[in-house]
């Protein structure tokens, strides 16, 4: 991004993208880590960076996406759309649903199908409101279905309203005052959480760091096999334990995400320029070369051979 791509603004910046290869998120303060699950992607960010909170509607693609915010904000995100849940921090929930998270919170989600969802980032940390108490994860909460329409309604309105007020005004009084509508919506919402059994599971702080311990002996893994055994062991968990947690948060088998997720990396080594195919294809763990090359065409539409020529010609 651009230096100035986070200063205070009442014009949002849009950014999209078509090629996998090219997307980035421009979302203030996320880290983001994702696995595509589609060849070729439409996605869309909308950014209204305001001063002390950013607004953000993505328009995203399939996809295993883990994030994490940086320390000392808080976020409220939520849906735009209804369609096929989207698997957040192991729970598929979809309608009237808000996840919040505080201090560098984490979630981890299986997109699969392209949706709409909204995000609002306050910066500093919302404190001393009565809003849930922050985590390492994200926090999952059902609302009643008019209070979730009215938060929705409320960002298409300030996406809209606010590049119409031009920088005639300042900044920094605008921000505030969109800034306290935010927050009396969000009030509103909270006040309206529905109790439910499911919530309680969802917000498991033990589950959800056992996920993260394996996703974290993978990172360092992932070239080169590993197999269930030495993987618990690694975890401190039984076999049975890590498999539940991949599914749950996945919502696939450990063999199918890790083999997705190594083939995300070979590509992003042919790209890089890598020395050859079978060298790179090998050193991930593909070792049925045929397989492989089937595997990797039916993902991203094209051979590794043919990935491999074009990041050479560009580098020409």
């Amino acid at each position: 991004m651009g230096g100035d791509a986070f200063e205070p603004s009442l014009t949002p910046k849009t950014y999209r993208f078509f090629d996998i290869d090219d997307f980035r998120s421009s979302v203030r303060g996320l880290a983001v880590d994702f696995t595509p699950l589609v060849r070729r992607i439409s996605a869309e960010q909308t950014i209204l960076n305001l001063k002390g909170c950013g607004v953000n509607f993505t328009k995203s693609f399939p996809r295993i996406i883990d994030a994490q915010f940086a320390p000392d904000c808080t976020v409220v995100g939520f849906t735009m759309d209804d369609g096929i849940p989207i698997l957040f921090n192991g729970v598929e929930r979809d309608k009237s649903v808000v996840v919040i998270g505080n201090g560098g919170a984490a979630y981890s989600a299986v997109e699969r199908t392209e949706r709409r969802y909204a995000s609002i980032v306050f910066s500093p940390e919302i404190r001393e409101r009565g809003w849930p108490p922050g985590s390492a994860h994200f926090s999952m909460f059902e609302t009643t279905p008019t209070a979730h329409q009215r938060l929705r309604e409320l960002v298409i309105q300030v996406l809209t309203v606010a590049p119409q007020l031009g920088e005639t005004p300042s900044v920094s009084e605008a921000s505030a005052a969109i800034r306290e509508s935010l927050l009396g919506c969000i009030d509103g919402v909270l006040a309206e959480i529905v109790p439910t059994r499911w919530s309680s599971h969802a917000n498991s702080a033990r589950q959800f760091k056992i996920f993260q311990d394996i996703r974290a002996v993978l990172a360092s893994s992932i070239a080169r096999p590993i197999y269930s055994e030495e993987l618990a062991q690694q975890v401190g968990i039984s076999v049975r334990s890590m498999h539940d947690a991949i599914l749950r948060y996945r919502g696939m088998s450990l063999h199918r995400y890790l083999r997705l997720r190594r083939l995300w990396l070979v590509r992003q080594r042919l790209l890089a320029g890598a020395e050859s195919v079978k060298a790179i294809a090998l050193a991930f763990g593909f070792w049925h070369l045929g397989d492989f090359s089937g595997s990797y065409r039916l993902q991203f539409g094209e051979s590794p051979s043919e990935t491999l020529a074009k990041a050479r010609r560009g580098r020409a």
